[in-house]
């Protein structure tokens, strides 16, 4: 049985400044939950909430990054399910750290990219009408995005 993710990547997760709340999911050390905090218009308004899975084969196989706050983003399924290249086992080595998962997803809520669709609808309005898409997105946000919590002291 490899040693399940450390304690010290919790550590280097909960002081980065792009998440909140970072905490063990019912006191099991493979599941993470916390609130992303995007960067950029709309989702910058708001908080989403993420759960970090890990492998029982940790390091060796990649984590799931699911969000568990509904999000109109053309790489996020209904599912919460992220199009996230980092974590597919292509990609994926066993250094790898927990955050950069993390940061990985931030960017891709913050930018949207056409290459990494999971919902070819919302990439195609995107495409074509964009303000009719950020305008959906950020009323999508402001009913099912949480509040964001106040920045971190210093």
């Amino acid at each position: 049985q490899p040693p399940p993710p450390v304690p010290q990547e919790l550590k280097e997760v909960r002081r980065w400044e792009g998440a909140r709340d970072v905490r063990l999911l019912d006191r099991n050390v493979r599941r993470w939950e916390g609130l992303l905090l995007p960067n950029t218009p709309p989702y910058n308004a708001r908080a989403f909430r993420f759960e970090l899975t890990f492998s029982p084969h940790h390091p060796l196989e990649p984590p799931c990054a699911t969000l568990r706050t509904p999000i109109y983003h053309p790489s996020v399924d209904p599912e919460g399910r992220v199009c996230q290249p980092l974590t597919t086992h292509e990609h994926w080595t066993p250094t790898t750290r927990a955050i950069q998962v993390l940061q990985d997803l931030l960017l891709l809520l913050d930018s949207p990219d056409p290459q990494r669709v999971l919902r070819p609808d919302l990439a195609r309005e995107l495409q074509e009408h964009p303000e009719e898409f950020w305008h959906r997105a950020g009323e999508h946000t402001r009913l099912h995005a949480e509040p964001r919590p106040d920045p971190l002291g210093p």
